[in-house]
């Protein structure tokens, strides 16, 4: 088992390995348990056994369950069941709903304690820790949330081996994200036969993968600086997300978005690291997306959380490990959209 430390103002542990939905403990007395619909009954009962929630909260299945109208529904449920100030809230499952139930927990009674035992590859390695939570709009991922880190995250390794391959390969994107943006030494292990569900190299390669992430949020957990080089990929990821009505998928779309992001790297002068998401697109065999112009994605890139009121900036690299934010002119967005479309269509 690995051992992660988050610091800053609320520091926390994450722990990484098998057997740990048992192993869960809270200190609280009450418990509010919130888990997605489409979660594998054995999870919900062994997290029961181990905390023996007050009550539990079943939500729609991914995105579906990031709505103002979700997150009404199970404020209103903790607010039925009369849960105190010092009660808890679970969130068990993918980074939908952790990101759900970390925001109920920073609204309900304004504030009350959180934890996350993320099930998937992409809850673990991104939505799970740094503490940011919220729920989508139409007119946008995440524009509504609050930063509220959990007291303790348990990423048990025996909920990936129940995962689609598909679905586990949605969160490799956020590991070989971290690789492009400050371990290089993750791209060739994201893409090894070991990295998979039960493999060798599994538990080092997501752990390393959490520490990139856990260095960063420690320095800067509201994202007044470093912590927005985690968005590399994500501004024309979470279009795709928008455009399609969330029919492309998060890690799917991060895939394609990095892609993006290193055309544009390229073109404002950084190195061509083309090749490194060439390869991620080539392993992750993402599905096809719809036939889209750049005035379909701009309104949502336009609306993206690293505006300013000068604009929208972009997370790009000036080489491996070495990211920076830029504005970019939009002559060089759309001709890197262009070259995007003509690559995605031949790789994917």
């Amino acid at each position: 088992m690995r051992r992660i430390e988050v610091g800053g103002p609320q520091p926390y542990a994450v722990e990484v390995g098998p057997g740990l939905l048992a192993r869960a403990r809270v200190a609280e007395r009450q418990v509010a348990l919130i888990h997605p619909a489409d979660l594998p009954p054995a999870f919900v009962a062994t997290v029961q056994a181990a905390l023996s929630p007050t009550l539990t909260v079943e939500v729609p299945a991914r995105d579906d369950c990031k709505t103002l109208g979700v997150f009404s529904k199970v404020l209103s449920r903790l607010a039925q069941a009369n849960l105190p100030r010092d009660a808890a809230v679970v969130g068990l499952g993918g980074g939908a709903v952790t990101d759900l139930a970390g925001f109920v927990a920073a609204s309900y009674l304004r504030g009350v304690a959180f934890y996350t035992l993320p099930t998937t590859l992409l809850g673990m390695v991104d939505a799970a820790v740094g503490g940011k939570t919220g729920v989508n709009l139409p007119e946008g991922k995440n524009l509504v949330g609050a930063f509220w880190p959990p007291k303790a995250v348990w990423c048990d390794t025996d909920t990936l081996t129940t995962l689609p391959p598909a679905v586990f390969a949605e969160g490799a994107a956020e590991a070989y994200k971290h690789g492009l943006i400050a371990d290089p030494t993750l791209l060739p292990r994201v893409l090894s036969p070991d990295f998979r569900p039960g493999g060798p190299g599994l538990e080092d390669t997501l752990a390393d993968a959490i520490v990139v992430k856990a260095v960063v949020v420690t320095r800067d957990l509201t994202e007044k600086g470093e912590r927005a080089f985690l968005n590399f990929g994500h501004t024309l990821a979470h279009a795709l997300e928008a455009v399609t009505d969330h029919a492309v998928t998060h890690g799917e779309a991060v895939g394609y978005g990095m892609h993006y992001a290193a055309l544009l790297s390229r073109d404002m002068g950084g190195a061509d690291l083309t090749a490194h998401t060439r390869a991620f697109l080539r392993w992750q065999k993402p599905r096809p997306l719809p036939a889209l112009t750049f005035e379909d994605v701009w309104p949502f890139m336009a609306r993206d959380k690293k505006a300013d009121s000068e604009g929208v900036r972009f997370v790009l690299l000036h080489d491996l490990a070495r990211p920076y934010l830029a504005r970019v002119p939009e002559e060089v967005l759309r001709g890197a959209f262009e070259a995007w479309q003509a690559d995605v269509t031949r790789l994917c």
